[in-house]
């Protein structure tokens, strides 16, 4: 199979997974807004740290079939939200706070995590260790 084919694959792959993270993320994200009534950052919070777990999981085995070190891939996919969740999450709340959705925020905040996580772990987190898993 070309590398562009197989690219286009794992591209599609991880779109499907975070489809799927996106749907985890939502309903966590609505069950705690509107039931529990609780701020944006907590609701957020929760339910990204949810799908985050999710997301990885399903991206390390499936769409980059990575052998790679788990603990430090996890460490690696923890240094991007630790920018990432930050600035999303003040973000979100100052945005909120002038008026915005919350929803409309919430979805412009997991657009902009679905491409650059895509990147980052893409690039650098399963880099230089794409397709070493053995297949079962």
């Amino acid at each position: 199979m070309s590398d562009r084919k197989k690219e286009l694959i794992r591209a599609v792959k991880f779109t499907l997974f975070s489809i799927s993270a996106g749907i985890i993320q939502t309903v966590t994200f609505t069950l705690m807004t509107e039931l529990l009534q609780l701020g944006y950052w907590v609701c957020y919070l929760t339910s990204l740290v949810l799908s985050v777990l999710w997301n990885f999981t399903l991206n390390r085995k499936i769409t980059f079939h990575s052998a790679n070190n788990i603990p430090i891939a996890m460490l690696k996919v923890a240094a991007y939200y630790v920018v990432f969740t930050p600035l999303s999450t003040w973000g979100g709340e100052a945005l909120t706070a002038i008026g915005w959705n919350e929803y409309v925020v919430f979805v412009l905040s997991m657009l902009t995590n679905f491409v650059t996580e895509f990147l980052y772990q893409r690039f650098f987190v399963f880099g230089s260790s794409i397709d070493t898993a053995k297949k079962q």
